[in-house]
């Protein structure tokens, strides 16, 4: 299968206004980094300040301090009086996101097997039965934007969601990948499946069962990576 996402999530730049009750650059960032991380900016998408700023109706400044946060986690490439470009996937630090979060993950599966709150069950098979809806209906953002819920909801269970932040911000280049590799048949099911093996053995308080799921769960994408490569070669770095 070699179709990219599809297009039908691109939004029309021409109405994306900002909340005026908050602060710009913060949220022209995350509408950025939604964009990235979404593939509706692919990697090598020019950036110009001049149409961002008429994008979303500011300043040049705003624009400016949320460009050097998307540089910080490597989501952009910012070449001085030059041009600021959409990075490419960087595969050492999809690695590296995937360390941190097998690291971090595999302990939260493990203590929340032990001891978790009574509702902890039910709000994560709803998260799930979202993520079966995407997958039927080919909303693959949709579908990620769920499972990344079902994760934060482990790290806020646990009381860590300042780990979840830091996660997240580590995370760009390994949620492209694994954009990139959700479209392929069977993987968004695979998805699931491994989610609700998660779930049960935190619900049997089998600590060394959810690690295990846990592991093969965040395992997927990499162990994919050459042929996500082959197929979306101009998306990927080349280290």
């Amino acid at each position: 299968m070699n179709a990219r996402p599809s297009p039908s999530a691109t939004r029309s730049r021409s109405v994306d206004r900002l909340d005026r009750d908050r602060q710009a650059a913060p949220q022209v960032f995350e509408r950025l980094r939604e964009q990235i991380i979404s593939l509706e900016l692919p990697p090598g998408s020019p950036l110009s300040r001049t149409a961002l700023a008429e994008q979303f109706g500011v300043s040049s400044t705003p624009i400016r301090d949320a460009l050097m946060r998307l540089d910080e986690e490597g989501l952009v490439e910012v070449y001085p009086q030059h041009a600021t470009v959409v990075s490419r996937i960087d595969v050492k630090l999809a690695e590296q996101a995937h360390f941190l979060r097998q690291a971090l993950e595999l302990e939260i599966a493990g203590a929340l097997a032990q001891d978790h709150d009574d509702g902890l069950v039910g709000d994560l098979n709803r998260t799930i039965a979202l993520q079966q809806q995407s997958a039927k209906s080919g909303e693959f953002v949709n579908f990620m934007a769920a499972d990344n819920d079902f994760h934060r909801q482990l790290f806020v269970a646990a009381d860590k969601i300042e780990l979840w932040s830091l996660v997240k911000s580590r995370s760009g280049h390994i949620e492209r990948l694994r954009l990139l590799h959700l479209p392929t048949p069977g993987k968004a099911q695979d998805i699931v499946r491994h989610h609700k093996l998660i779930v049960a053995a935190i619900d049997a308080g089998d600590a060394d069962g959810a690690q295990r799921q846990m592991r093969k769960h965040l395992s997927g994408t990499l162990g994919y990576l050459a042929e996500i490569r082959a197929r979306f070669p101009e998306y990927l770095s080349e280290a």
